[in-house]
């Protein structure tokens, strides 16, 4: 009765949002007067992004470059679009008008605001409509938009390691690595509940050798002591061990004495309704998720 419920609120909500998307795209396809000159369109442009209207701002910048292709406003357009595009929750026309700008303008001053972007976007293109209104475990989710966001981000640094963006996608890749190494975490606790010893030390080595620096790394090291003790290969859980206590003494797999007691897999189960609802999505998550902001678009000279 609880679920029928709550999934008729959902259908409900999901209705009404579809309906809303229904009469902002009719809206859409209305034409903006033909007398509007290049400096109008882009000045209503900017004055919706200033106001938040994203939509409206994505319509006049596309009217913008379509009659004005050439004009004194184009490359500006293009970059505005990128950002208006990003704010109204469209991450994949974002990251193909931050494709489009970079194949026009691969010497622009500003090219680096668009790689900048594509990293941004990357790493929402696959959030639903529950990932951006709900407080769920990324973590838990398929990573693979994060690692194209964290290879953006180092494009990037590649490409512009002086640029004003590149200090915060630093923290941006360091964040994303971090949920990576925890995505391979809770991989390799699947595999330690099924019994599956080699392929939970597998996860949890990769870890170990793959994204040093990480929160994850003690718990990888501890996997991997309880997989191979399981798999009675005391040589190898024996070097593990030395790394997990040398570097990590105080982990809650070891006693005060250094002895490993065991890693708890099942630590992590949360009762409540909605992590059963959505099994772990909801409710299960010790990290806070900070909102993705993109700074404004660089304005020309």
């Amino acid at each position: 009765m609880i679920k029928t419920t709550i999934f008729r609120s959902v259908a409900v909500t999901l209705t009404a949002l579809i309906l809303a998307g229904c009469a902002s795209s009719g809206s859409d396809d209305e034409q903006l007067p033909e007398s509007l000159s290049e400096a109008e369109l882009y000045q209503m442009a900017s004055k919706s992004i200033d106001d938040g209207r994203y939509s409206e701002a994505v319509k006049s910048l596309r009217t913008l470059e379509s009659r004005y292709p050439f004009g004194a406003f184009a490359e500006q357009a293009q970059l505005d679009i990128i950002y208006a595009y990003f704010k109204n929750t469209e991450p994949e026309a974002s990251k193909a008008a931050a494709d489009r700008f970079i194949r026009l303008h691969p010497q622009h001053p500003d090219a680096d605001y668009a790689y900048y972007m594509k990293g941004l976007a990357s790493n929402t293109a696959a959030m639903g409509l529950l990932e951006r209104y709900l407080p769920l475990d990324l973590t838990r989710r398929d990573p693979g938009q994060a690692r194209v966001s964290f290879n953006e981000f180092s494009e990037l640094l590649s490409r512009y390691p002086e640029s004003k963006y590149a200090p915060d996608a630093r923290q941006r890749m360091i964040a994303l690595r971090n949920r990576l190494a925890e995505y391979e975490i809770h991989a390799a606790n699947f595999y330690l509940k099924r019994k599956e010893y080699v392929a939970a030390i597998n996860r949890g080595q990769y870890v170990v050798e793959n994204m040093q620096q990480t929160p994850a790394v003690p718990e990888a090291l501890s996997i991997m002591v309880e997989g191979y003790q399981h798999l009675n290969l005391t040589q190898p859980a024996t070097q593990a061990l030395a790394v997990l206590k040398l570097n990590y003494p105080d982990h809650p797999s070891l006693d005060a004495e250094g002895n490993f007691t065991g890693y708890k897999v099942f630590d992590d189960v949360d009762p409540s309704i909605w992590s059963t609802l959505t099994f772990g999505l909801i409710g299960g998550s010790k990290q806070e998720q900070s909102p993705l902001s993109a700074p404004q678009p660089p304005q020309a000279n």
